[in-house]
Protein backbone atom coordinates (compact mmCIF):
# COMPACT_ATOMS: atom_id res chain seq x y z
CA UNK A 1 0.00 0.00 0.00
CA UNK A 2 1.54 2.91 -0.94
CA UNK A 3 2.43 5.62 1.84
CA UNK A 4 -0.08 9.09 2.12
CA UNK A 5 1.78 11.97 1.15
CA UNK A 6 1.98 14.95 3.25
CA UNK A 7 -0.92 17.84 2.16
CA UNK A 8 1.70 20.53 3.11
CA UNK A 9 3.22 21.27 -0.37
CA UNK A 10 7.02 20.81 -0.52
CA UNK A 11 7.53 24.49 -0.90
CA UNK A 12 5.77 25.72 1.98
CA UNK A 13 7.45 23.53 4.20
CA UNK A 14 10.27 24.64 3.17
CA UNK A 15 9.73 28.18 3.87
CA UNK A 16 7.95 26.95 6.89
CA UNK A 17 11.36 25.76 8.30
CA UNK A 18 13.29 28.59 7.15
CA UNK A 19 11.43 31.11 8.70
CA UNK A 20 11.88 29.40 12.27
CA UNK A 21 13.82 31.96 14.38
CA UNK A 22 17.20 31.41 15.07
CA UNK A 23 20.03 33.13 15.55
CA UNK A 24 21.70 32.59 12.17
CA UNK A 25 18.26 33.47 10.73
CA UNK A 26 18.58 36.90 12.89
CA UNK A 27 22.46 36.99 11.37
CA UNK A 28 21.25 37.43 8.23
CA UNK A 29 17.92 39.55 8.38
CA UNK A 30 20.30 41.85 9.81
CA UNK A 31 23.20 41.73 7.34
CA UNK A 32 20.51 42.77 4.92
CA UNK A 33 20.24 45.61 6.56
CA UNK A 34 23.57 46.64 7.05
CA UNK A 35 24.83 50.49 6.04
CA UNK A 36 28.33 50.57 4.58
CA UNK A 37 28.41 54.07 6.22
CA UNK A 38 27.74 53.40 10.04
CA UNK A 39 29.95 49.97 9.58
CA UNK A 40 32.56 52.60 9.54
CA UNK A 41 31.69 54.75 11.71
CA UNK A 42 30.24 52.78 15.04
CA UNK A 43 33.73 50.88 15.57
CA UNK A 44 34.89 54.75 16.59
CA UNK A 45 31.80 55.79 18.47
CA UNK A 46 32.19 53.10 20.53
CA UNK A 47 35.74 53.22 21.18
CA UNK A 48 36.55 49.59 19.48
CA UNK A 49 40.51 50.58 19.53
CA UNK A 50 42.77 48.43 21.95
CA UNK A 51 42.55 49.65 24.95
CA UNK A 52 39.06 51.08 24.43
CA UNK A 53 36.27 50.42 26.68
CA UNK A 54 34.56 48.24 23.53
CA UNK A 55 38.02 46.78 22.14
CA UNK A 56 37.23 44.18 19.57
CA UNK A 57 33.53 44.55 19.13
CA UNK A 58 32.46 44.18 15.47
CA UNK A 59 29.92 46.21 13.83
CA UNK A 60 27.18 45.00 10.84
CA UNK A 61 26.35 48.69 10.64
CA UNK A 62 22.69 48.52 11.46
CA UNK A 63 20.54 51.14 12.76
CA UNK A 64 18.27 50.77 16.25
CA UNK A 65 15.28 51.28 14.71
CA UNK A 66 16.37 48.46 12.15
CA UNK A 67 17.20 46.13 14.93
CA UNK A 68 13.89 46.93 16.65
CA UNK A 69 12.12 46.24 13.39
CA UNK A 70 13.71 42.80 13.00
CA UNK A 71 13.23 41.98 16.70
CA UNK A 72 9.75 42.17 16.05
CA UNK A 73 10.01 39.03 13.62
CA UNK A 74 12.20 37.38 16.12
CA UNK A 75 10.29 37.39 19.15
CA UNK A 76 9.49 34.08 19.80
CA UNK A 77 13.26 32.71 19.83
CA UNK A 78 14.01 30.43 22.18
CA UNK A 79 16.80 30.54 25.27
CA UNK A 80 19.18 28.57 23.72
CA UNK A 81 18.88 30.28 20.07
CA UNK A 82 18.84 33.71 22.13
CA UNK A 83 21.76 32.05 24.09
CA UNK A 84 23.49 31.33 20.31
CA UNK A 85 23.23 35.17 19.51
CA UNK A 86 24.36 36.93 22.50
CA UNK A 87 27.72 34.80 21.73
CA UNK A 88 27.99 36.52 18.50
CA UNK A 89 31.18 38.70 18.09
CA UNK A 90 28.32 41.55 16.16
CA UNK A 91 27.44 44.00 18.53
CA UNK A 92 23.47 44.27 16.50
CA UNK A 93 23.17 40.65 16.95
CA UNK A 94 23.50 40.50 20.26
CA UNK A 95 21.80 44.44 21.12
CA UNK A 96 18.97 42.67 18.85
CA UNK A 97 18.85 39.33 21.11
CA UNK A 98 18.43 41.51 24.34
CA UNK A 99 15.34 43.91 22.68
CA UNK A 100 13.78 40.23 21.67
CA UNK A 101 14.38 39.42 25.45
CA UNK A 102 13.09 42.39 26.44
CA UNK A 103 9.53 42.06 24.78
CA UNK A 104 9.79 38.38 25.65
CA UNK A 105 9.60 39.61 29.44
CA UNK A 106 7.23 42.65 28.78
CA UNK A 107 4.75 39.96 27.26
CA UNK A 108 5.60 36.85 29.96
CA UNK A 109 2.85 35.92 32.78
CA UNK A 110 4.38 36.47 36.24
CA UNK A 111 5.07 33.32 36.49
CA UNK A 112 7.81 33.27 33.61
CA UNK A 113 9.12 36.49 34.03
CA UNK A 114 11.31 34.86 36.84
CA UNK A 115 12.94 32.28 34.37
CA UNK A 116 14.03 34.93 31.91
CA UNK A 117 15.65 37.36 34.83
CA UNK A 118 17.45 34.43 35.18
CA UNK A 119 19.09 33.77 31.79
CA UNK A 120 19.30 37.15 31.55
CA UNK A 121 21.83 37.08 35.02
CA UNK A 122 23.48 34.29 33.17
CA UNK A 123 24.23 36.34 29.91
CA UNK A 124 25.62 39.38 31.43
CA UNK A 125 29.20 38.66 30.42
CA UNK A 126 27.35 39.08 26.52
CA UNK A 127 25.55 42.48 28.01
CA UNK A 128 29.20 44.44 27.14
CA UNK A 129 28.38 47.76 25.97
CA UNK A 130 26.59 50.89 27.34
CA UNK A 131 23.86 50.66 24.91
CA UNK A 132 23.40 47.14 25.09
CA UNK A 133 23.30 47.66 29.17
CA UNK A 134 20.81 50.34 28.64
CA UNK A 135 18.62 48.53 26.42
CA UNK A 136 17.83 45.40 28.60
CA UNK A 137 18.80 46.32 33.02
CA UNK A 138 16.35 48.83 32.96
CA UNK A 139 13.63 46.92 31.33
CA UNK A 140 14.48 42.78 32.66
CA UNK A 141 16.36 43.29 35.66
CA UNK A 142 14.97 46.81 36.84
CA UNK A 143 11.57 46.21 36.22
CA UNK A 144 11.89 42.62 38.27
CA UNK A 145 13.55 43.81 41.28
CA UNK A 146 11.09 46.48 41.45
CA UNK A 147 8.01 44.44 42.24
CA UNK A 148 10.65 41.85 44.36
CA UNK A 149 12.19 44.30 46.70
CA UNK A 150 13.87 41.59 48.72
CA UNK A 151 15.78 40.67 45.60
CA UNK A 152 18.00 44.04 45.23
CA UNK A 153 21.10 42.66 47.12
CA UNK A 154 21.76 41.90 43.85
CA UNK A 155 22.81 45.43 42.97
CA UNK A 156 25.12 45.44 45.69
CA UNK A 157 26.88 42.37 43.84
CA UNK A 158 26.79 43.38 40.66
CA UNK A 159 28.30 47.28 41.66
CA UNK A 160 31.53 45.64 43.18
CA UNK A 161 32.23 43.36 40.12
CA UNK A 162 35.01 43.64 38.14
CA UNK A 163 33.09 44.37 35.06
CA UNK A 164 32.51 47.49 34.47
CA UNK A 165 28.98 46.96 32.53
CA UNK A 166 27.72 44.68 35.46
CA UNK A 167 28.78 48.39 37.47
CA UNK A 168 26.79 50.22 35.32
CA UNK A 169 23.90 47.66 35.07
CA UNK A 170 23.41 48.13 38.99
CA UNK A 171 23.07 51.44 38.18
CA UNK A 172 20.55 51.80 35.51
CA UNK A 173 18.99 48.85 36.96
CA UNK A 174 17.51 51.31 39.42
CA UNK A 175 15.58 53.44 36.49
CA UNK A 176 11.80 51.33 37.58
CA UNK A 177 12.88 52.31 41.18
CA UNK A 178 13.70 55.67 40.65
CA UNK A 179 10.45 56.44 38.30
CA UNK A 180 8.25 54.68 41.23
CA UNK A 181 9.35 57.42 43.48
CA UNK A 182 11.97 54.71 45.27
CA UNK A 183 15.59 56.32 45.56
CA UNK A 184 17.45 54.08 48.15
CA UNK A 185 19.24 52.35 46.04
CA UNK A 186 20.27 54.48 43.41
CA UNK A 187 21.92 57.60 46.47
CA UNK A 188 23.10 54.47 48.08
CA UNK A 189 25.22 53.56 44.67
CA UNK A 190 25.48 57.00 43.78
CA UNK A 191 27.72 57.60 47.20
CA UNK A 192 29.98 54.43 46.14
CA UNK A 193 30.60 55.73 42.56
CA UNK A 194 32.23 59.09 43.62
CA UNK A 195 35.62 57.04 43.52
CA UNK A 196 34.81 55.23 40.42
CA UNK A 197 37.25 55.90 37.47
CA UNK A 198 35.14 55.50 34.69
CA UNK A 199 33.55 58.37 32.72
CA UNK A 200 30.94 56.11 31.74
CA UNK A 201 29.94 55.35 35.76
CA UNK A 202 29.86 59.18 35.97
CA UNK A 203 27.52 59.59 33.14
CA UNK A 204 25.24 56.78 34.35
CA UNK A 205 24.72 57.93 37.65
CA UNK A 206 24.46 61.36 36.83
CA UNK A 207 21.67 59.88 34.29
CA UNK A 208 19.68 58.61 36.87
CA UNK A 209 20.15 61.48 39.38
CA UNK A 210 18.63 63.54 37.08
CA UNK A 211 15.93 61.02 36.73
CA UNK A 212 15.44 61.14 40.25
CA UNK A 213 14.74 64.92 40.05
CA UNK A 214 12.16 64.39 37.27
CA UNK A 215 10.31 62.63 40.60
CA UNK A 216 11.07 64.67 43.33
CA UNK A 217 13.14 67.77 42.70
CA UNK A 218 13.68 68.27 46.37
CA UNK A 219 15.49 64.64 46.52
CA UNK A 220 17.98 65.54 43.92
CA UNK A 221 18.60 69.31 45.32
CA UNK A 222 18.85 67.30 48.99
CA UNK A 223 21.56 65.00 47.54
CA UNK A 224 23.21 68.21 45.32
CA UNK A 225 23.24 70.35 48.72
CA UNK A 226 25.52 67.53 50.52
CA UNK A 227 27.61 66.27 47.98
CA UNK A 228 28.06 68.80 44.64
CA UNK A 229 31.15 69.10 46.22
CA UNK A 230 32.33 66.05 46.71
CA UNK A 231 31.23 63.88 43.51
CA UNK A 232 32.78 63.90 40.10
CA UNK A 233 32.31 66.93 38.06
CA UNK A 234 30.95 64.48 35.27
CA UNK A 235 28.37 63.17 37.46
CA UNK A 236 27.47 66.09 38.42
CA UNK A 237 27.06 68.07 35.19
CA UNK A 238 25.00 65.13 34.03
CA UNK A 239 22.99 64.94 37.12
CA UNK A 240 22.07 69.12 37.00
CA UNK A 241 21.35 69.17 33.21
CA UNK A 242 17.38 70.34 33.78
CA UNK A 243 17.86 72.27 36.46
CA UNK A 244 17.53 76.07 35.97
CA UNK A 245 20.83 77.97 34.71
CA UNK A 246 21.30 79.67 37.96
CA UNK A 247 21.23 76.60 40.27
CA UNK A 248 23.23 74.94 37.86
CA UNK A 249 25.75 77.61 38.25
CA UNK A 250 25.40 77.37 42.05
CA UNK A 251 26.30 73.82 41.91
CA UNK A 252 29.36 73.56 39.60
CA UNK A 253 30.87 76.44 41.58
CA UNK A 254 31.11 74.23 44.75
CA UNK A 255 35.04 73.25 44.86
CA UNK A 256 35.52 69.45 44.19
CA UNK A 257 37.40 66.86 43.20
CA UNK A 258 39.63 66.74 39.88
CA UNK A 259 37.78 63.66 38.11
CA UNK A 260 40.47 60.71 37.76
CA UNK A 261 42.03 60.32 34.01
CA UNK A 262 42.37 56.41 34.36
CA UNK A 263 40.22 54.87 31.74
CA UNK A 264 38.51 58.61 30.65
CA UNK A 265 37.58 58.89 26.83
CA UNK A 266 40.05 60.77 25.04
CA UNK A 267 39.67 62.89 21.51
CA UNK A 268 36.28 65.15 20.66
CA UNK A 269 33.22 64.27 21.34
CA UNK A 270 31.55 62.63 18.01
CA UNK A 271 27.88 62.86 17.44
CA UNK A 272 25.51 59.83 18.61
CA UNK A 273 24.46 57.54 15.72
CA UNK A 274 20.37 57.27 15.10
CA UNK A 275 18.85 55.68 17.73
CA UNK A 276 21.59 55.19 20.33
CA UNK A 277 21.20 56.80 23.65
CA UNK A 278 23.41 59.00 25.23
CA UNK A 279 25.38 57.71 27.54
Amino acid sequence: MASKKSSLPKSRAVVAKAERPTAAGLLAALKAKARPDKAAFLPGYFQTHPGGYGEGDRFLGVVVPDQRQIARQFSSMSEAELARALKSSWHEVRLTALIVLVRQFERAPGDDRGQLVRFYLSQLNRVNNWDLVDSSAPQILGAWLLDHPGERKILGRLSRSKSLWEQRIAVVATMPQVKAGEFGELLELARLNFAHSHDLIHKATGWLLREMGKVSNPALLAFLDRYAGTMPRTMLRYAIEKLPPGQRQSFLSCPGPRNPRANRPSGPRQARPSGARQV
